[in-house]
């Protein structure tokens, strides 16, 4: 175990491994063999910033990052709309998560691995840098500034060198075991006390308190065992979306759930999200999106007025993000969205964009 290993990380490996009376052995390449590359052109077009958007974020400078299905990501900076991709150094064309980490290094999860972006250059790691899948379908920074990602094979945290694997047992009657083939990890969060949500696909969620797994399930009210999202939001509640059967919401202790048939546009939620005001945000896959103010459930369809392949725009829903002067964005399926408090404008490479505060240049001498 690597004595640079974030103390959390060391908790839930030591947990782990205590539980299961194994040493989980893997062989981590050095990230200093990872090839480094510069960035990409500027790009100009009045068609959609791509098919599918399924990533927005605002890093602290200001700028606009769109992670998109097949084109890599998008930087706006409030002047030019800017793509990397593969040709470029970046290590995928499926942008699932970005996070920006204390330093200021930008992170992207993606079918190829995890990509970092520091001081101009791309560092792509993958299985050979310690990830127990190359195929990333979430990443997380906690509150000690760890960098964990959701693989198609369970959990790894980055421990500044490599990427770690951290098992995470199956716990049933009481008793906890491992899976040789570790699940799908879709989704994470942290909560208010500091507790690490993991969403498992098919075994439903796991809380990691620093000491020891809490595992949710079917059995103890989750809506279902597939999940796809997890919120923690500002009042303490834990969401999870699933894939087929609506959300659940656990507060004060107990699971409530919500499905059609109390308002949602539709049972597959693929996003969750809290905005400024407290209102929670539902992806769906097919029939957009819908908003709950604690009362009532309201709904933001599908644009039929505007078909991209063939299909609706806004029909299928996969992002939420709100900026720092409160203007919420959607990613889905026809592009790029952003909500004028009624209705979505349709974003596109020649805009219309919001007014972009002034950019200031990322300290590139962060470590």
């Amino acid at each position: 175990m690597s004595l640079d290993l974030p103390h959390r990380a060391v908790r839930l490996q030591s947990c782990v491994l205590a539980l299961c009376f194994l040493v989980c052995t893997s062989t981590h390449a050095d990230a200093q063999g990872v090839h480094q590359y510069e960035p990409g052109s500027d790009v100009g077009s009045s068609a959609q910033i791509s098919n599918y958007v399924r990533e927005v974020f605002q890093d602290r400078e200001g700028r606009y990052w769109f992670g998109t299905n097949d084109d890599g990501v998008a930087r706006f900076d409030g002047e030019s709309l800017v793509f990397f991709t593969v040709r470029d150094g970046f290590g995928g064309v499926a942008v699932r998560g970005i996070v920006q980490s204390d330093n200021g290094d930008m992170w992207f999860a993606t079918e190829g691995g995890v990509t970092r972006l520091r001081s101009g250059k791309f560092t792509n790691y993958t299985t050979k840098h310690g990830l127990s899948h190359s195929q990333v379908w979430c990443l997380m920074q906690d509150r000690e500034g760890t960098i964990w990602a959701g693989t198609q094979r369970g959990v790894c945290a980055f421990d500044g060198t490599s990427f770690i694997p951290m098992p995470i047992p199956i716990m049933k009657n009481g008793q906890s075991s491992f899976s040789p083939t570790p699940g799908t990890v879709y989704a994470m969060a942290e909560d208010q006390d500091g507790q690490l949500w993991f969403g498992v696909n098919g075994r439903g969620v796991y809380r990691f308190d620093g000491e020891s797994f809490t595992s949710y399930s079917s059995e103890e009210g989750l809506a279902s065992n597939d999940v796809r999202s997890i919120c923690a939001d500002r009042e303490g509640r834990i969401w999870i979306g699933s894939d087929g059967d609506g959300v659940s919401c656990l507060e004060d202790g107990a699971w409530k759930c919500f499905t059609k048939e109390d308002g949602l546009s539709n049972n597959r939620i693929y996003e969750i999200y809290q905005d400024k005001g407290g209102d929670m945000w539902f992806s769906t896959l097919g029939v957009g999106a819908s908003r709950y103010d604690g009362k009532t459930f309201t709904a933001f369809r599908e644009d039929h007025d505007l078909m991209i392949n063939g299909f609706p725009a806004r029909g299928h829903v996969q992002e939420f993000y709100e900026d720092q002067d409160g203007v919420l964005w959607i990613g889905c399926s026809g592009g790029l969205f952003r909500f004028d408090g009624a209705s979505f404008v349709n974003v596109k490479r020649g805009g219309p964009w919001p007014q972009v505060a002034e950019v200031s240049e990322p300290d590139d001498s962060a470590p």
